[in-house]
């Protein structure tokens, strides 16, 4: 028997046993391809999300049970976003980081049996909390931590080269699957809780996007002083002093996506965390910008003012660098400008020189400013 055809037959019995023990995970498996591929380089096994090949000389010393642990583990790097979320990052140490996320979830699952000489340390996953981002920043910030030699499926992702909109595309895509496949095996009662907890992290967001909000809205507060009303613990000094008027926000933008994929509740939740950034934060001007495909609207509240409602205009397509040329010509000069939109867009522009937060309701990444899902 060839070593192809051999290969062949172990990798059809691991879809089998995945089905039969870890259906979560052969949903998954089931809907990419499975090639065998002997000019792999490194020679192990590696994934674009599509497809994902096997080095028949690396896997012909495998057990079935490795094989099955490496098939589980090379789903998990596009379930888990590695393949589109590296954002510039060195590939090297995020496929490490990867690679110890998914092994140790692996492992205490009991998915096959893990492959000597892969990336399993129990004390590296903890110190990055778990996640990938965090151990990445672990090993960056600790580098005598980075292994020489990866070993088990080696350097196995191949990263998505699309647009953004692409990546976000492929995610959403991702995501639609998880979450089916995991409805599935909760069915069939065999959805353990280390997979549930996992999908939960997928699929729902890891921070409470009004937090986050209220801390770009203290970032923003200026440390005004007045010389209207000196200060009288140095008049007897006679030094003539500012007295501190108090911590004012300045301006405050927010561009409010109104293509067709927004709708009136999320709406609805982004004008209520307005309405509470104008009575908490006292901005000396709040700016409404509403936008699909171009700037649809725009109003300006004063400081004081009591009429200010958030009223969505619009209804095409998105694009996000019409926003920040109308401030341009218009001349908008906010503190931060925050974004409520679902990110399914190419057309980001350029950076402006505010911070920029975005409030998402779809895709996780943005070539600049800060992401949080809603």
């Amino acid at each position: 028997m060839s070593e192809h055809t051999e290969l062949k037959h172990k990798l059809a019995r691991a879809k089998t046993q995945l089905i039969l023990r870890f259906p979560f995970i052969a949903n998954i498996a089931l809907n990419m391809d499975f090639l065998i591929d002997d000019t792999i380089n490194p020679p192990t096994a590696c994934t674009n999300g599509e497809y994902v090949k096997f080095h028949p000389e690396f896997c012909k010393t495998l057990t079935p049970d490795n094989i099955i642990f490496l098939v589980a583990h090379e789903v998990f790097h596009p379930m888990l976003m590695h393949l589109t979320r590296i954002n510039g990052r060195d590939p090297k140490v995020w496929n490490m980081a990867g690679d110890y996320v998914i092994n140790q979830l692996l492992s205490d699952d009991k998915v096959g049996d893990f492959i000597p000489g892969g990336l399993l340390d129990k004390k590296i996953h903890d110190a990055g909390g778990g996640t990938t981002d965090g151990i990445y920043k672990y090993l960056e910030e600790n580098p005598d931590q980075q292994p020489q030699n990866m070993g088990g499926a080696g350097q196995d992702i191949v990263y998505h080269d699309g647009t953004d909109a692409q990546k976000a595309e492929t995610e959403a895509t991702m995501k639609v699957k998880i979450a089916s496949a995991a409805n599935a095996a909760r069915m069939a009662g065999k959805l353990s809780a280390g997979m549930e907890r996992f999908v939960g992290n997928i699929l729902e967001p890891k921070v409470d996007w009004r937090d986050v909000l209220r801390r770009f809205m203290q970032k923003a507060k200026t440390d005004e002083r007045s010389w209207a009303r000196p200060n009288r613990r140095f008049l007897s000094q006679g030094l003539y002093l500012p007295t501190k008027s108090g911590e004012n926000m300045g301006e405050v933008a927010f561009a409010v996506d109104c293509s067709g994929s927004i709708g009136q509740e999320e709406i609805d939740q982004f004008a209520a965390e307005i309405y509470a950034v104008k009575d908490d934060g006292q901005p000396s001007a709040i700016h409404i910008i509403y936008f699909d495909s171009s700037v649809s609207h725009y109003d300006k509240f004063e400081r004081g003012d009591s009429d200010l409602k958030v009223k969505p205009h619009g209804g095409g397509g998105t694009a996000f660098s019409p926003v920040f040329e109308y401030m341009q010509e218009h001349n908008i000069e906010p503190e931060v400008c925050v974004f409520l939109t679902d990110l399914y867009c190419s057309d980001f522009g350029n950076a402006p020189d505010y911070p920029v937060l975005w409030v998402s309701l779809g895709a996780d990444a943005a070539p600049f400013g800060e992401v949080v899902m809603m």
